[in-house]
């Protein structure tokens, strides 16, 4: 299965977002984890905390700093979206 689908066959929003801070993992095999506080979500659900470990463009793994501006990036395929206007009120679950 390929990674790579046409703009037709997604939806994206990419948001701004700060790392504000690395946790090191207590255990050896472990990764660190990044907090990173995303720009425009709720209040008590802007934080998300991800495996600092990334790839640069020589596919060497990096981390990320504490204050990096970074983006966050949410893509659905087509089939998983509904018009704005179609969406159910509530809670999501119908």
């Amino acid at each position: 299965m390929s990674k790579t689908r046409s703009v037709a066959e997604t939806a994206t929003i990419t948001l701004p977002a700060t790392v504000e801070k690395v946790i090191k993992s207590p255990y050896p095999d472990e990764p660190d984890k990044a907090q990173i506080e995303v720009e425009g979500a709720d209040e008590l659900y802007r934080e998300i905390r991800i495996e600092n470990t990334l790839l640069n463009e020589k596919g060497e793994e990096v981390a990320l700093k504490p204050g990096a501006e970074v983006e966050v990036t949410v893509e659905a395929p087509a089939h998983a979206t509904v018009p704005k206007d179609g969406l159910p009120s509530g809670n999501g679950n119908g």
